[in-house]
């Protein structure tokens, strides 16, 4: 007997005022399937994913569910039908908990006090550190996406839709998901797996479907090709090999001493004893889970939170510790958090106004905005870092996440700081663009820049940073040079378990003092 497929997309065609999003897309799926969508930044996967979620209309096609045509109007009747999706944007209500957020989501036969126990529940089985009374706008982005996953987990979906599902977890954090992801499958879930990583792909997904400008190029089993067969499918050519030459380290740049914070909201965490330098000419990595107080540090760096004791906080021999990010920037500091929209960049402002965030070349006398010249500056920034986009009035919103962050990073790059902090630089791009973006931030610390990087993707930090940290519970480890560390070793101390006296002279090796 023939097994009928659990979702069938014949002829799906989206057009939008600038792109054809999808052009006459079709997509088979069955029951007990993991299916992988794999595109370039901006090939259509997002889109076709919120169509079959219900958050978008197709302007042509038809979708059919179990065999059956549907017309699927809204999420709420996606979720009735049992199709859930994690969306690599989050949908969540700063102001409300987790378990407030996901039980909206939910039909009203549970309590709230059910649901918070369900995600208590649902997380300990798969491994997925979730708070359900912590306000949303406590959590970092790693902490955000937990939820998202668990929320849907918690539907018992038959179609289960996931967008970048694993950009900021940790590779223990994955390897659980992977292991929930084919127990759901074996259940006879069908999972659409959009995600990046082609050695992901390859271990998890049983079938591939490829999208390039909008059309379906290509089908194949991703088990019997290699991550330079499915690139070439994916952008027609193989990724550039970095050029990572020695480092040459010069004078300090960021030198952190001491630096001791109460955290500003009952869920954050304290900084404690921070100690910690970057150099002109080299990149620093810092690795770790989300929510070990990544944010509070990059707060502290960056300006956001001025409260750092005197002395703790220097910029190439400038006491800044007070200082706002204006000043800093002044002294050469640009800072890309990890949030796009709504931090890194204003969502219905356009690109070109979206510069003026950081950059105040197009600012004449008196503050009056010389239109034309941001408009050239953010063009320019969309053809140097091959940014697909409606041109420079297009707004922030309206480009694929992989290409807001190709804009964000290459605003800042652009810049030419002394010292660039970033945050999750590929968070959800593609392997081009990848390559790409740590290309230009090798490129820069050639230059002579000071780089200091937070990723939670290790092979990332490894295959860019000249030194690594990491970061747990608020305190940072001694620095390895990234040639004697492994990922065994880095695991470890991302759960806090480094030995000071062990690690020192690794260390020590690396710079003289405080890293």
């Amino acid at each position: 007997m023939t097994t009928v497929p659990r979702l069938q997309l014949n002829g799906i065609t989206k057009q939008y005022p600038a792109v054809r999003a999808n052009d006459d897309v079709s997509l088979t799926v069955m029951p007990g399937q993991i299916h992988a969508v794999l595109g370039e930044n901006g090939a259509g996967k997002s889109t076709m994913m919120k169509m079959i979620y219900g958050a978008v209309q197709p302007d042509a096609g038809e979708i059919l569910w179990n065999g059956q045509p549907v017309r699927i109007a809204s999420p709420a009747q996606a979720r009735t039908l049992g199709i859930s999706m994690v969306y690599q944007h989050f949908s969540l209500f700063d102001t409300l908990t987790a378990a407030e957020n996901v039980w909206l989501g939910l039909d009203k036969s549970m309590s709230l006090a059910d649901v918070t126990e369900r995600i208590r529940e649902v997380a300990g089985v798969y491994g997925l550190d979730v708070d359900p009374l912590r306000p949303v706008h406590t959590l970092s982005v790693g902490e955000r996406q937990r939820v998202e996953i668990v929320r849907a987990l918690l539907t018992r979906p038959q179609l289960l839709i996931l967008d970048e599902p694993t950009s900021v977890l940790t590779p223990q954090a994955v390897d659980k998901l992977f292991v929930t992801l084919r127990q759901l499958a074996d259940e006879g879930c069908a999972i659409l797996y959009i995600s990046h990583k082609l050695d992901e792909i390859r271990a998890l997904c049983h079938h591939c479907t490829v999208l390039r400008g909008g059309k379906v190029t290509g089908e194949v089993d991703p088990t019997k090709e290699t991550n330079a067969s499915l690139s070439r499918l994916m952008i027609g050519a193989e990724p550039p090999a970095l050029q990572h030459r020695p480092s040459r380290p010069g004078e300090v740049a960021l030198a952190v001493k001491g630096l001791n914070l109460a955290k500003q909201d009952p869920f954050g965490m304290n900084l404690a004893d921070i100690a910690l330098e970057v150099r002109c000419g080299e990149i620093v990595g810092i690795a770790g889970v989300s929510g070990n107080g990544q944010q509070e540090l990059m707060a502290a760096l960056s300006g956001e939170d001025p409260r750092a004791a005197a002395g703790s906080l220097a910029l190439f021999g400038h006491d800044v510790s007070h200082a706002s990010p204006r000043k800093r920037r002044k002294l050469g500091l640009h800072f890309v958090p990890e949030e796009r929209l709504g931090r890194g960049a204003v969502p219905t402002l356009s690109l070109a106004h979206n510069v003026l965030l950081t950059r105040t070349e197009g600012v004449g006398a008196g503050g009056w905005l010389k239109m034309a010249a941001i408009r050239a500056q953010a063009a320019g920034l969309i053809a140097r870092f091959k940014v697909k986009a409606g041109g420079p009035d297009a707004a922030a919103k309206s480009l694929s996440g992989g290409n807001l962050q190709k804009f964000i990073v290459g605003r800042e790059i652009d810049a030419n700081p002394k010292l660039l902090i970033i945050s999750q630089p590929t968070w959800g791009v593609d392997v081009g663009a990848a390559a790409q973006i740590r290309g230009e931030l090798l490129a820069l610390r050639d230059a002579g820049a000071a780089l200091l990087v937070v990723s939670e993707e290790l092979d990332e930090l490894f295959e860019i940073c000249d030194r690594l940290v990491v970061i747990a519970q608020g305190r940072v480890s001694p620095s390895i040079p990234t040639a004697q560390a492994t990922i065994e070793r880095i695991g470890e101390w991302m759960s806090g378990l480094w030995d000071a006296k062990g690690a020192a002279p690794a260390a020590a090796d690396a710079v003289p003092s405080h890293a």
